[in-house]
């Protein structure tokens, strides 16, 4: 296992396999040390996490959904490595899109579960910049997708 494998262990987390796309696109793109990681929907488990924030999902719901996609994003980097997630050298940037309703102010705060997640895992490796956005809707009625941009050593 590798250190950042190990540190997930650590924090009681198994990466999963990498989640296959659901349509005609790739789950990521190597362009140089850069990966693209396409938007990773919050699934456990036991399955899609499902929920609209501001209605049927609170914001501790939205996190770990957050955090769950912030797990997907590592096991497809992990591929893009080649099976060597120790070559992920830092995370540059996420983008997150919560379900939520009209009135629901607290993306960042939901977004903040993958966030957080990465910074514990990878430390300074995992700061990065980010934006947080409302959606009216996400696929499969998922509570939060989100994409990355990686660099690897």
């Amino acid at each position: 296992m590798s250190r950042i494998e190990d540190k997930l262990a650590e924090l009681g987390e198994t990466l999963p396999d990498a989640p296959a796309p659901a349509a005609n696109y790739a789950p990521y793109v190597v362009t140089g040390q850069t990966v693209y990681v396409s938007g990773q929907i919050s699934q456990g488990p036991q399955g899609n996490l499902l929920g609209k924030l501001g209605e049927t999902a609170t914001i501790e719901d939205g996190a770990a959904a957050a955090r769950a996609c912030a797990l997907s994003i590592l096991a497809q980097v992990k591929a893009a490595a080649g099976g060597d997630l120790d070559r992920l050298a830092r995370v540059v940037k996420l983008t997150g899109f919560v379900n939520s309703t009209s009135g629901f102010t607290d993306q960042p705060k939901v977004i903040n579960g993958a966030s957080d997640f990465l910074v514990e895992v990878l430390g300074d490796k995992g700061r990065h910049a980010r934006s947080a956005v409302s959606a009216a809707s996400l696929p499969l009625g998922v509570m939060v997708e989100i994409e990355a941009i990686v660099e690897l050593s």
